[in-house]
C-alpha cells in the first residue's frame, strides 16, 4: 500500500535525507524561522546511514578547488563553521592537520597548482621544503617540496549528525524514519507510509537526488554513477604517523587518491578505493541489489568505457587492482618512509560516492550542483568536500535559494 493515511501532514519546508546536508538545512532553517513547520523524512532508521556517516571525518582546508566554483566558496568557511559547531556541542576535533606530497617533478608543477588555488581561495596553507616536511610529519617523504595546511582537521562526521538530530528534535522539527520517497503528483509527496504536503521541498536525497529531482523537472542532464570507497584499518599499537598525508591527486577528476587519515578517535587508516558499483547501494555483495539501477549504470559505465571518457577504462583498471590489499597498500607506501604493511590488515566498511556524470559531454562533474525554483531545491553531487562544507552551504541556500 503506498500510504495508509489519507490526510497529508503539511509542512511549510519538507527535506527528503538526514543526511549531513539535510540536517544541515533543517538546522538553518529552524534557526531563521523558529515558528515554520519543519519535517526531515528519511528511509532508514536513523540518520548518516550512508555517506554521511561513512566518510573519512576529515575536513578539508579548500585547496583543491577553483576559485569559480562552489567547493571553494563554501569549503574556507565550512571548515570553521564545523569546528565552531563541534566546540560549542562538546565533540572532539582532532587538529592532525595535512601534507600533500609529492613524486615526481611532473607531480610537482600540480603542486604548485594547489598552492595557486589554496591562495585565491584564501586558505592558510604554505610550500614546504623536506627538512620542514620531516619536522610536521616525520613519517612523510616527498620529492623536494610538499604543502602544508595546518587548518585541516577530522570529527565523528556520526557523532555530529545524531548531534544535529537531538537539537532539531529539541527545536520541534518532526522526523519520520523507515519513511521513503515514492514520487510526488497533484502537490503532494508520497511515501511508503504517509502523504505529505509541503510548501517547499528541498531534496538532499544523496545517492537518489538526481531520482527525486527528475520529478520536479530537473536533473535532466545527470546522472548519479556510484563509486566504492573502502578504508584499510591500521592494527598496529604504535602511532604509525600523526598529520594526514595526502598524494597530488589528478587534476582532471575528483578523487583525491590512496592517503594516510587519521581519525577523530587516533585511529589510522589508508583509502579509499574510488571504485565504479553497479548499483546506487552496492555496498557488499548482492545486498540491497537493484535490477532497474543495475541495467542503467551499467548502460553508462558501459559508454563511459567504450567511449574512454576522462580515461575511464584505465580508472576501473587501476581501481579494480585496489581490491588486492598488498597492492592497495603498496600506492600508500609511496607516501612514507614506513609503512608496516602487514598491519594494514582490516577492510572498514565502504561507502559509496553519490558521484554525477553528465549525460551530454560524459564527464564527471567536478563541483557541486544545485537546481531549483520557488517550490523546490535539489542538492546534486553532494560529494566530497560537502561534510566539510555542509554548514556554510546550507546557511548559503537556506538565505539565497529556499524561498
Amino acid at each position: 500500500m503506498e500510504n495508509s493515511v489519507k490526510n497529508p501532514k503539511l509542512y511549510d519546508y519538507l527535506i527528503v535525507g538526514a543526511g549531513i546536508m539535510g540536517l544541515a538545512i533543517g538546522y538553518e532553517l529552524r534557526k531563521k524561522y523558529p515558528g515554520k513547520r519543519i519535517a526531515i523524512l528519511e528511509k532508514e532508521s536513523d540518520v548518516a546511514q550512508h555517506a554521511s556517516g561513512r566518510n573519512s571525518g576529515v575536513l578539508h582546508a579548500g585547496f583543491y578547488y577553483t576559485s569559480n566554483s562552489l567547493k571553494a566558496k563554501f569549503t574556507v568557511e565550512g571548515n570553521r563553521l564545523m569546528k565552531e559547531f563541534c566546540v560549542v556541542n562538546g565533540i572532539y576535533v582532532n587538529p592532525c592537520q595535512k601534507v600533500v606530497v609529492t613524486g615526481n617533478e611532473a607531480e610537482l608543477e600540480s603542486l604548485y597548482e594547489l598552492e595557486r588555488r589554496g591562495k585565491q581561495n584564501g586558505v592558510d596553507l604554505r610550500l614546504i621544503d623536506e627538512q620542514e616536511l620531516d619536522l610536521i610529519e616525520p613519517n612523510s617523504r616527498t620529492f623536494k617540496k610538499a604543502l602544508h595546511s595546518p587548518t585541516t582537521a577530522s570529527v565523528d562526521p556520526i557523532e555530529v549528525c545524531q548531534k544535529l538530530k537531538e537539537i532539531l528534535i529539541n527545536e520541534n522539527v518532526d522526523f519520520y524514519f523507515d519513511t521513503k520517497y515514492i514520487r510526488t503528483k497533484d502537490g503532494l509527496i508520497i511515501t511508503n507510509k504517509q502523504l505529505f504536503k509541503a510548501l517547499f521541498l528541498v531534496n538532499a536525497a544523496g545517492l537518489y537526488a538526481d531520482v527525486i529531482a527528475r520529478d520536479y523537472g530537473y536533473s535532466k542532464d545527470f546522472t548519479i554513477i556510484p563509486f566504492k570507497g573502502i578504508y584499510l584499518k591500521y592494527n598496529g599499537k604504535d602511532i604509525p604517523f600523526k598529520t594526514n598525508i595526502y598524494p597530488v591527486p589528478n587534476l582532471l577528476n575528483p578523487f583525491l587518491g590512496v592517503h594516510y587519515t587519521v581519525t577523530s578517535h587516533n585511529h589510522f587508516k589508508i583509502g579509499p578505493t574510488s571504485i565504479p558499483a553497479f548499483w546506487r547501494e552496492n555496498y557488499k555483495g548482492f545486498r540491497n541489489f537493484n535490477l532497474k539501477e543495475f541495467v542503467e549504470i551499467l548502460y553508462y559505465e558501459a559508454k563511459l568505457f567504450i567511449t574512454n571518457s576522462f580515461n575511464f577504462r584505465r580508472l576501473v583498471f587501476f581501481e579494480i587492482r585496489k581490491y588486492n590489499r598488498k597492492y592497495f597498500v603498496s600506492l600508500a607506501e609511496k607516501l612514507s618512509k614506513e609503512c608496516k604493511s602487514e598491519l594494514y590488515n582490516e577492510w572498514l566498511a565502504p561507502g559509496i560516492r553519490a558521484q554525477l556524470l553528465n549525460n551530454k559531454t560524459l564527464k564527471l562533474e567536478m563541483d557541486f550542483i544545485v537546481e531549483g525554483d520557488d517550490k523546490s531545491l535539489h542538492i546534486l553531487n553532494a560529494v566530497s568536500p560537502a561534510f566539510t562544507c555542509s554548514f556554510s552551504m546550507a546557511k548559503y541556500l537556506v538565505n539565497e535559494r529556499i524561498t
